[in-house]
């Protein structure tokens, strides 16, 4: 195995130091790396390329023991024709994997996006301190690619019968198999008048992470931000760093409460006030107020108050982008578009089909670490890993298959402190610190449900979370009986204070028809659009 690191696109986040620590080190600013590890670290190696945020970690071949080691894996095919809806991350990664498989068969990408695929952490972090401008987060080509790639072009429908992707354009572009990786969209604020004023932005887009920064160097005398996730965390880290007052309202009790449960929602909370942030929580806003030329100038909030505003951050959440597959006969809704292990996706009766898969943001799987229930996960390495995932299978036969088991890895860094996980925390009943502090903002915290570890999250101890990925994936016992290192705290669990597990149901119902066995069908009926 060869191992080569883009060093000009390296970001130091530290992903691949504390996944393979015996190939990659971190001296100062510099990265240095074996350039030809062992087998030893292969697996350690894999995970720490699927892990980059900006892909900078380029391998000659991540072929699985038990592949030929020369000519093609057996039990592929390749030949046929492949489309992929979705440019981005997923999409655009699938497309690489494809090829490096050996697929050389017609290959087409579709995009509604027209500048090539861009890698999205760095939105709502450097591009907005002005660190990096938005043009310059170009995601590497791993290899090129030969395919037909169809930027700027939105699919609008799915005829799996008939095996054609339809586009805006009043094009059908056939297929024999069809990859759908259309991720997400900002959820707008739902006022489209007041969503128009001057100042009010969302935060998907590369265009949509200019604007902002251009609003930002303007220097307004107070940035709003509506919700407190991840992306309006971050966002009002950066307007800090800019030295920008920022006031940010979360309908929740604390911020990231949504993601990582209460206990941390507060750690986030104080770690907000104490960086200055006019942190509103219990709290909604109920309209936004411009002027006479269009600009916001105030937010009405449900507590009777205001706030005085020249820049507004909408940062309720995503939308899945599935509309478009809504009379396709897939099981597309707004939870995501569901599919086995396998990355194939499953129809409205429930069938598994065979030539339609998914991957990334819209992907709904089963996961066989918690209890098989089936969740969508928008993280980047969620999206590269099921991207491979899914390329691989979408030129095997049954036999040579494989799984979606990748756990569940995110990152964040706000307000000078790194936040990692591993796992699913809101999988989770009870939480408890197993090293440093929380009150120092150093520590890591491990999640636990029903006397097994499900999850764990690190505040400046990153180089942790592969050890406690281990404990997850063998399932070990909660809370952990072995002995901590940096122990500064009583471990004693509490309750982690997650949401309560909600199916997001809204929207469509199913409804069964027919008698006889051959004739039954289900059916989606969506709510009407408002």
């Amino acid at each position: 195995m060869r191992v080569v690191v883009d060093l000009t696109r390296c970001q130091g986040y530290g992903q691949c130091v504390f996944l393979a620590p015996d190939v990659f080190a971190m001296r100062d600013e510099a990265l240095l790396y074996d350039l030809e590890p062992g087998d030893a670290h292969r697996e350690q190696v894999l995970r720490a390329a699927a892990a980059c945020p900006v892909q900078a970690v380029h391998l000659d071949r991540t072929a699985r023991p038990g592949q030929e080691q020369a000519g093609r894996p057996s039990g592929t095919r390749y030949d046929g024709r492949i489309v992929i809806v979705g440019a981005s991350l997923a999409g655009a990664r699938a497309a690489q994997v494809l090829r490096r498989e050996g697929f050389t068969g017609s290959l087409t990408v579709i995009g509604d996006e027209v500048g090539e695929p861009y890698d999205r952490p760095p939105l709502s972090k450097q591009i907005l301190t002005g660190q990096v401008p938005a043009g310059h987060t170009m995601l590497p080509r791993l290899r090129d690619v030969h395919a037909e790639w169809l930027r700027g072009t939105r699919a609008t429908g799915l005829d799996v019968a008939a095996k054609k992707v339809r586009l805006a354009d009043g094009r059908e572009i056939g297929f024999d198999r069809v990859l759908l990786a259309t991720g997400t969209r900002a959820r707008p604020w739902p006022d489209e008048t007041e969503a128009a004023l001057k100042g009010v932005h969302t935060l998907r887009t590369a265009a949509d992470a200019a604007r902002l920064r251009e609003d930002l160097a303007s220097r307004p005398r107070r940035v709003l931000i509506l919700g407190a996730g991840f992306t309006g965390c971050e966002t009002a880290s950066a307007c800090r760093e800019l030295d920008l007052p920022v006031t940010v309202v979360e309908r929740g009790a604390a911020p990231l409460t949504s993601a990582l449960g209460g206990v941390i929602g507060d750690v986030a909370a104080g770690m907000q006030r104490e960086h200055g942030v006019d942190l509103r929580c219990d709290t909604t806003v109920t309209s936004l107020e411009g002027d006479s030329d269009g600009r916001l100038r105030r937010a009405h909030l449900s507590d009777g108050s205001s706030v005085e505003a020249e820049v507004a951050v909408v940062a309720l959440g995503s939308v899945r982008n599935v509309e478009w597959l809504l009379d396709s006969g897939l099981a597309a809704g707004v939870w995501g578009v569901t599919c086995d292990a396998g990355c194939r996706v499953v129809d409205t009766n429930g069938l598994v089909t065979d030539d339609v898969f998914v991957a990334g943001d819209i992907a709904r799987f089963p996961h066989p670490l918690y209890q098989y229930q089936f969740m969508t996960l928008e993280h980047w390495g969620n999206a590269v890993a099921q991207a491979e995932i899914a390329a691989h299978n979408m030129v095997s036969d049954q036999a040579h298959r494989w799984p979606h088991l990748s756990t569940p890895v995110f990152w964040s860094s706000q307000f000078g402190v790194n936040i990692k996980s591993v796992g699913v925390p809101t999988f989770a009943d009870e939480i408890v610190v197993t090293q440093g502090s929380m009150a120092e903002r150093r520590f890591v915290a491990v999640y636990g449900y029903q006397g097994r570890v499900t999850a764990a999250i690190t505040f400046d101890q990153g180089m942790w979370l592969e050890f406690y990925q281990r404990l997850i994936e063998r399932a070990a016992p909660f809370p952990p009986s072995f002995r901590h290192v940096n122990r500064r705290e009583a471990t004693v669990p509490v309750p982690a204070r997650v949401p309560e597990r909600v199916l997001p149901t809204a929207g469509a119902t199913v409804v069964v028809t027919g008698h006889d066995p051959a004739e039954r069908r289900a059916s989606l009926l969506h709510a009407r659009r408002r």
